[in-house]
């Protein structure tokens, strides 16, 4: 049979396991049902990604771990659906939301806030080794890239292009760059061939591209600007000369017409909680420093406030 002293420490230990679960429930309760007010779940486009990954890093430095971002990577169409069915915050976007898609979330009632964050170029690239394309044309990406294409090769890009083989790489379906790029270039969202490297990931892109000297590639310009000693950057010509994206180009609409502005869409049942809505505001405030660092073009600082002051207002702390 236990002696006293180990009925005491037995004791002792079962008071204080109580002591814990009641110390425990008391936080989750204070923190919102089942903690989740300590946790805000972001979803989308991996362009966006680069920025809102920077942004929660710092949110999470300044509340001293308390508050855990979860950003995933599934593509602008991809987080629209998690989104539009009540199971993410925010949803990152790298084009404005479906008309379909809209229609969703008003059939689950995900009332939202649409926010610009940044401006970016949707870049063309091909391997260093490529000496031969500095400029291509709309016409030309058009040819290349068109559902009905029988491009195999650089020789039938343009006349004086070598006779080798072109392989394509670049988003899917899922992701906001491609409807930007097919309804730029194809004048219709959605349309293009299939017989190339798809990846909702653009560092899966980046890493096909720098690996491979047929390659030829797009995604979002922080991710030409990460890698520019492993990639090529080709300028467009829409009609006005050949132009490269860079923040001044981007930012003035002369990199036409891959110039687009991002997006994150915030459910407005989700800026009730707290640390939700500081985390919106967090982001307006930080945004214009990160955008820079990530590879972005920050949009003007009274674009900034504006989306503030609505975030203020949506979660019932305006003025």
């Amino acid at each position: 049979m236990p002696g006293d002293n180990e009925r005491h420490v037995r004791t002792r230990k079962q008071q204080l396991a109580t002591a814990c679960v009641l110390v425990l429930a008391l936080l989750a309760a204070a923190c919102g049902e089942s903690g989740m007010d300590s946790r805000i779940l972001v979803d989308g486009s991996s362009t966006v990604y680069r920025l809102t990954e920077a942004v929660a890093e710092e949110f999470g430095i300044a509340q001293g771990g308390a508050v855990q971002v979860m950003v995933g990577v599934s593509g602008t169409g991809g987080g629209f659906q998690r989104f539009c069915a009540g199971e993410t915050d925010v949803n990152d976007a790298s084009r404005p939301i479906k008309d379909a898609e809209r229609e969703e979330c008003f059939i689950n009632d995900v009332r939202f806030l649409e926010l610009p964050v940044a401006y970016d170029g949707i870049s063309i690239v091909v391997h260093p080794d490529n000496t031969w394309v500095d400029c291509l044309t709309i016409e030309e990406l058009r040819r290349i890239w068109e559902p009905a294409s029988t491009v195999e090769s650089w020789a039938q890009v343009r006349e004086g292009f070598p006779d080798q083989p072109i392989r394509l790489y670049g988003p899917g379906p899922d992701s906001g760059t491609f409807d930007y790029f097919t309804e730029m270039i194809m004048g219709e969202e959605g349309a293009s061939r299939w017989e190339y490297t798809v990846s909702e990931d653009d560092n899966v892109l980046v890493t096909g591209v720098a690996g491979d000297p047929a390659a030829l590639g797009y995604f979002g310009y922080a991710y030409y600007e990460e890698n520019r000693d492993r990639l090529k950057l080709v300028a467009v010509d829409s009609g006005s000369g050949c132009v490269q994206p860079t923040p001044e180009t981007i930012r003035r609409g002369r990199y036409d017409p891959l110039s687009r502005p991002l997006f994150i869409y915030v459910n407005r049942e989700a800026l009730e909680r707290p640390t939700v809505a500081e985390f919106v505001r967090f982001y307006m405030e930080t945004a214009p420093q990160l955008a820079r660092e990530v590879g972005y073009v920050p949009l003007g600082r009274a674009d900034y406030e504006a989306n503030a002051r609505r975030v203020a207002e949506a979660s019932g702390h305006g003025s």
